[in-house]
């Protein structure tokens, strides 16, 4: 045998060992994971996919829809427990996230997801519930308001996408949607990113204010980095804005009482470009505008997030 082709049979077998001991730290990683953040609520079986959904509360009901890379812990913090007096509080792990099985391997969309999570409500005794989303989430509760005008009370965004934008998508995004490069990257970053990255990562989304107390315990980091999750995540991301440019048009039929939160600092989805216009398209929409507030209102101005949502509740009729 040439030197050649000894070196290429090394070179395979050295690949060869380093995938399987990428997918061991990978998998590792997930149960660990998953050991110490285990589901906070109940599976459902919708359609054959299971959603995890958490319960609190009496009252009318209210369903709590989260954004990109997080899952329902960022509502069960403080927010859920807080609307938990008033109301039945239903929160949602949207699919691939969290405990909440993906619909499909392309990227559920925000309409697909609006579906899903209107029938697992309805299992709950929830056939016409307030809907609030942040951020993607937000985008998930337009699609439920447009789609399916009859099935929920009174909508609320918080710091949600509603328009069209121009800016490209992450590099970050690019490469995990990818149907080359990210099947070849997510293990990586599962088997050898630490969650405390994540963490930082995190911290980042709050700029310019700060995580809670207690939230970076709470949040369940490492659920992110699971493979399913980066990779249904990912394509949900990359899919977003031809979903939202088919959805738009749709918004003057919206007849719900709608409430918009937004901070006027809010650099990840931009006040202007989104809640702003998004208002005047919207008939009889209430734009609450948080001044010095980023992207988590729901933690920032968690109060005034309050106050919208009763408003909605009063318009709809059900305080």
């Amino acid at each position: 045998m040439t030197l050649a082709g000894k070196a290429f049979i090394l070179f395979a077998f050295l690949l060869v060992v380093a995938s399987v001991w990428t997918t061991h730290r990978a998998r590792q990683h997930e149960r660990q994971a998953e050991a110490m953040f285990p589901p906070e609520g109940q599976i459902l079986q919708v359609d054959g996919h299971a959603v995890h959904a958490v319960v609190m509360g009496e009252g009318p009901d209210l369903v709590l829809i989260h954004g990109a890379s997080g899952n329902a812990r960022d509502f069960t913090h403080a927010l859920a427990p807080a609307l938990a007096a008033d109301y039945r509080v239903i929160v949602f792990d949207r699919p691939g996230l969290g405990y909440t099985e993906r619909i499909n391997k392309t990227g559920a969309t925000i309409r697909q997801q609006a579906g899903l999570f209107i029938k697992a409500a309805e299992q709950l005794g929830a056939k016409s519930p307030i809907v609030v989303g942040h951020s993607y989430g937000g985008a998930v509760a337009l699609a439920w308001a447009t789609y399916h005008p009859d099935r929920l009370s009174a909508l609320v965004t918080l710091a949600g996408p509603g328009l069209p934008w121009t800016t490209p998508l992450s590099l970050y995004y690019r490469v995990l949607s990818h149907p080359f490069l990210g099947p070849l990257a997510i293990p990586v970053l599962t088997a050898y990113i630490h969650d405390e990255r994540v963490e930082r990562e995190v911290s980042d989304i709050f700029d310019p204010q700060t995580a809670p107390d207690g939230y970076l315990d709470h949040i369940g980091a490492g659920l992110t980095l699971r493979r399913d999750s980066l990779r249904a995540n990912a394509l949900q991301r990359a899919n977003l804005l031809d979903e939202i440019t088919e959805m738009a048009p749709h918004y003057p039929d919206i007849r719900v009482p709608t409430e918009i939160v937004h901070g006027d600092i809010d650099t990840i989805v931009g006040l202007d470009i989104h809640a702003r216009p998004l208002a005047a398209i919207i008939s009889g929409a209430k734009l609450t505008v948080l001044p010095g507030i980023g992207h988590m209102p729901q933690h920032a101005a968690q109060t005034e997030v309050i106050q919208a949502i009763h408003r909605a509740a009063s318009r709809a009729g059900l305080r």
